[in-house]
């Protein structure tokens, strides 16, 4: 399967993956989240565990399963991990690591690395068997709610090793960090290429119309991904240019304020017939993907956001972009290059109407973006950078350099 990514990755890349599939041929490689629907964590799962044994390594990916006050609780920590005030009772935080306790009874634990994902099951390092544990950071943790940050902390800094998605997020540990962005699979479902009559089908069944153009952003409806703003942004910039707004999300079993959220935006946009909510079922990747080439303009208008894949999604389809100044974003948008950073709705109304404007320029920007993606955010070099740090946090490795492979 990797070799299919020979004329697309970068031949570095796949080369150093070789070596490094070599040097780690047999071990075991557990991953360990809180969904398999819903959100970039899992759609990047879906996606590299299959290549990680195809590549030789015994790779697994479990799920910790919790109650719906176990999801308030993490939803609580994740919401304060990137600023929000939130209360946490001692009653909650005991919870929290009763229901990792009972996933540590349930789960096979062992393995030569764990690679745990974000706040939910980052309590089952007190459960710790062997290997190399390391936790992977996926949230905006630039400026936490210290308090519970601080009681986070004291299951983080047991690790062997941290990785954030942003040097910005990385905070003083007494532990190796690293810093890994996440990436898009360009074979993948979402991001594949289709053909004209692909696309028109999936715009007929979701009733989408092609004779304008089309603005769209695709993202949990959560309020760090600012819908109500984009909505606002639309209806300025639709004062000037004819266009449509498409909202596209899927829910994530993992978030409770999910639907909240949407009711709140159908509820905004009920006086706009030009703007099209969809809820799609989980694994709707071909549509996302159909929705992604179909759009004129795409957004990612974040307030807060650990790094942002549809970002590099809508760079890879050679789209222009439009994104908030938070989190990841920068990092994939130079700001006039490869897209434009906002800080506000009247800016981000402003650029769509720019690009809207000025076709030369965003198809300029599209091409621009798709090479950026293709050098820095495809799913070999993300392998590449967790095999990497597994191994160079490995004992008998200790003082050597990957460079050495």
């Amino acid at each position: 399967m990797i070799t299919q990514y020979s004329g697309i990755s970068p031949k570095s890349d796949l080369l150093l993956l070789q070596r490094l599939s070599e040097k780690l041929k047999e071990r075991s490689f557990l991953h360990i989240n809180s969904t398999r629907e819903g959100g970039g964590v899992a759609e990047i799962l879906q996606r590299m565990v299959p290549l990680l044994n195809d590549m030789g390594l015994d790779t697994r990916w479990e799920i910790i399963e919790g109650d719906e006050r176990f999801f308030d609780i993490t939803k609580k920590i994740h919401n304060a991990f990137q600023g929000n005030l939130e209360t946490i009772t001692d009653d909650m935080w005991h919870h929290f690591f009763e229901v990792n306790k009972r996933n540590a009874d349930r789960l096979n634990l062992d393995a030569d690395a764990v690679l745990i994902h974000d706040p939910q099951p980052a309590p089952l390092i007190e459960f710790k068997k062997k290997g190399k544990w390391i936790w992977r950071c996926h949230i905006d943790v630039s400026r936490p709610i210290k308090e519970i940050y601080n009681h986070m902390e004291q299951y983080c800094e047991r690790y062997d090793a941290a990785i954030f998605s942003v040097a910005k997020f990385a905070q003083a540990m007494p532990i190796s960090e690293f810093i890994i962005t996440p990436s898009i699979d360009p074979l993948g479902e979402k991001n594949k290429d289709l053909t004209k009559e692909e696309i028109e089908e999936t715009a007929e069944r979701l009733q989408i119309p092609l004779d304008r153009p089309i603005i769209l952003q695709v993202s949990r409806f959560d309020r760090f991904k600012d819908p109500v703003g984009v909505i606002k942004a639309y209806k300025i910039a639709k004062k000037y240019n004819d266009c449509i707004l498409v909202l596209a999300g899927s829910p994530a079993t993992d978030d409770p304020e999910g639907e909240v959220v949407l009711n709140e935006v159908k509820e905004y946009a009920a006086d706009t017939p030009d703007i099209h909510i969809l809820l799609l079922p989980a694994f709707s990747d071909k549509d996302i993907n159909a929705l992604q080439r179909m759009a004129t303009v795409i957004l990612q208008k974040s307030l807060k956001e650990g790094f942002g894949l549809t970002v590099s999604e809508a760079m890879w389809k050679r789209k222009p972009i439009i994104g908030g100044a938070t989190g990841g974003i920068p990092l994939q948008i130079l700001h006039g290059v490869t897209g434009f950073l906002v800080h506000s709705i009247d800016g981000a109304a402003f650029r769509i109407r720019q690009l809207l404007s000025n076709p030369d320029m965003a198809k300029t920007i599209g091409e621009s973006g798709r090479e950026y993606v293709r050098k820095n955010f495809l799913i070999t070099r993300q392998i590449r950078d967790y095999l990497s740090v597994w191994y160079s946090i490995e004992d008998e490795n200790k003082g050597k350099s990957v460079l050495e492979l």
